[in-house]
C-alpha cells in the first residue's frame, strides 16, 4: 500500500509540478543508482530538493529511493509524520544524540533491503544556493558497508524556487548535476573532503552558476 501511495505522489504531483512548472536542467541522470545498496548524497538549500530526486526516477523504481530525515521535524506533526512515513517514505533519523549503532539501524536495514537512501550531508537547509559545512554522519553509516556506493549529487536553483520558511515556490530554472560514484576513502576527513571537491566541480557545471 504504501509503495502505491507514493507513485500515486510522484505520479501526479510531484513530476508534472517539478518538470512541468518549476523546469530542471538535468547532467549525468544516467549516474542514477536504480537499485541499492547506494546512497544519493545530495545539497540541500529546500524542501524541493527531495521532490526534485522523486521526479528523476522511473515509477517502477521510486519506492526504492528513501529520503533520510530528521526525526524531530517530520515526525512532530501527526498529519506531516503519517504523510512523511506512509507516502513519501522517509527513513527518521534522531539528531538528539542517540548511540550510533541505534541512530542508523533503519538505515542498515534499507541499505540491506536494497533501497537507495537520499542524505543530505550537510544535515539541514543552508542559505539560498550556499553549501553548508558538511558533517561526519554519513563517513559512519558507510564506513564499513563495502557493497553501498556513494554518488554526489549538486542542484542549484531550488534555494530561490522555495526558500526556507516560504509555503509557495517561485518558478526558475534550476539545475541538477549527477557526478560519479565516490571512490574509496579511509576517514571521515578523507569523505568530507571527496564530497567538497566534487560538490565545487559540479557546482560549475551548472548552467545558473555565475561565479562571483
Amino acid at each position: 500500500m504504501k509503495h502505491l501511495l507514493k507513485i500515486l505522489f510522484v505520479a501526479i504531483i510531484v513530476k508534472p509540478v517539478i518538470l512541468i512548472i518549476l523546469g530542471l536542467n538535468i547532467q549525468g541522470r544516467k549516474k542514477l543508482p536504480l537499485k541499492g545498496p547506494a546512497i544519493i548524497a545530495a545539497n540541500h538549500n529546500s524542501h524541493l530538493d527531495t521532490l526534485v530526486m522523486f521526479s528523476l526516477y522511473p515509477l517502477s523504481k521510486v519506492h526504492k529511493l528513501r529520503p533520510v530525515a530528521a526525526a524531530d521535524y517530520f515526525l512532530a506533526n501527526p498529519v506531516i509524520a503519517w504523510f512523511s512515513l506512509n507516502v513519501v517514505g522517509i527513513i527518521p533519523l534522531s539528531r538528539t544524540g542517540s548511540v550510533r549503532d541505534d541512530l542508523f539501524k533503519d538505515c542498515h536495514k534499507a541499505l540491506d533491503n536494497g533501497d537507495i537512501l537520499l542524505i543530505f550531508p550537510e544535515g539541514t537547509r543552508g542559505e539560498p544556493e550556499k553549501t553548508s559545512k558538511l558533517k561526519k554522519g554519513l563517513y559512519y553509516l558507510c564506513k564499513d558497508r563495502t557493497d553501498t556506493k556513494i554518488i554526489p549529487v549538486m542542484t542549484h536553483g531550488l534555494g530561490r524556487a522555495l526558500p526556507r520558511g516560504e509555503a509557495l515556490f517561485v518558478p526558475f530554472n534550476c539545475d541538477v548535476v549527477i557526478g560519479d560514484e565516490l571512490p574509496e576513502f579511509d576517514n571521515s576527513k578523507q569523505l568530507v573532503g571527496l564530497l567538497t571537491e566534487n560538490y565545487s566541480r559540479l557546482l560549475k557545471s551548472c548552467l545558473t552558476y555565475k561565479e562571483t
